[in-house]
């Protein structure tokens, strides 16, 4: 494993960046906790920087910040943040999401990097992961500031959470569903406590579906584990779904007038958020790439398969 008694990431230590512990608030006054990479071969001139998160349920410590350190060691100064409620980051009852607030988060990052004597504030940029490449492609929809975003591997949270994997879920479903939630949120303001949704098995059994034995490879076993990651080591907060049933992200995304990458593994089970994520953009500066033989969670951390060099061009061109 990467970790070691200093060094608590999933991923092997960088000679050539600076790391720091650092925090912000957002609007809502949710203080977030974020790691600061930092070129070592600066030469004290500000650069561009760039906000990574995700994927959904997990921390800093794992994709989100590999991707920082290997985007810091390409020269650019990099924050690979918690979200709210979730990891270091405060925000009480743990372990909620929220479409407003996780968007929210980026915004805070890029007021954080924007008013860093180092940062270019004419260069930000943001990455998100899994299900904030979703929360991601939102943010640059609002933030003007964000002048290149990189999706990847993304899941839309809000459409999967209201309308199933491949839109299975009907009208009549989603209502059981809501009931069932609403159910649950007199139970737990009566009990005062907060019921958990399921989360990964402890165990495979082998008849899981084969994302959901991907997920366990890297969430649960050595490769991905840490102890602060929701899908490592907890369950997310039940009733969180109902906002994200009820609040659709994406709705301006084609008035994302800033760069746009979206990237994802041609083997994937949710290829279709980013396919139909990037039909709805408008302009000539967004792509889409997908990988060969790169599942969903691939693109979390097999360096082999994550097209760092294509990042790469992707900020030098449009963080100027």
């Amino acid at each position: 494993m990467a970790k070691t008694q200093d060094w608590d990431k999933t991923f092997a230590k960088s000679d050539k960046v600076d790391v720091q512990k650092v925090n912000f608030k957002n609007r809502y006054g949710i203080t977030l906790v974020g790691d600061l990479y930092i070129p070592k071969e600066r030469k004290e001139k500000k650069l561009p920087a760039i906000a990574v998160a995700g994927p959904f349920g997990a921390v800093k410590e794992q994709a989100s910040g590999l991707y920082a350190q290997k985007m810091a060691e390409n020269g650019f100064i990099t924050l690979a943040f918690d979200p709210s409620y979730t990891g270091e980051s405060g925000g009480e009852p743990r372990n909620v999401s929220s479409p407003e607030i996780n968007t929210e988060d980026f915004s805070a990052a890029v007021d954080y990097l924007i008013n860093r004597d180092d940062v270019n504030p004419k260069g930000i940029g943001i990455i998100g992961i899994c299900g904030f490449g979703g929360f991601g492609l939102n943010a640059a929809a609002i933030d003007t500031r964000i002048k290149g975003t990189v999706a990847v591997t993304m899941y839309d949270m809000t459409r999967v959470t209201a309308n199933g994997y491949f839109d299975s879920m009907d009208e009549k479903a989603r209502y059981e569903l809501k009931e069932s939630l609403n159910k649950q949120r007199t139970e737990d303001f009566k009990n005062g406590t907060y019921a958990k949704a399921p989360g990964l098995p402890e165990k495979l059994t082998g008849d899981e579906p084969q994302f959901v034995k991907d997920y366990y490879r890297y969430y649960k076993t050595e490769r991905g584990f840490h102890k602060r990651s929701i899908n490592s080591n907890g369950n997310w907060n039940m009733t969180a779904s109902l906002a994200l049933i009820n609040m659709p992200i994406l709705a301006y995304s084609d008035e994302i007038r800033s760069a746009v990458l979206i990237i994802h593994g041609d083997k994937a089970h949710s290829k279709y958020f980013s396919e139909d994520a990037f039909k709805k953009l408008k302009g000539d500066n967004k792509e889409l790439l997908i990988i060969p033989n790169a599942n969903h969670v691939d693109l979390y951390d097999n360096i082999e398969k994550i097209p760092f060099d294509k990042i790469t061009a992707f900020f030098n061109e449009n963080l100027k």
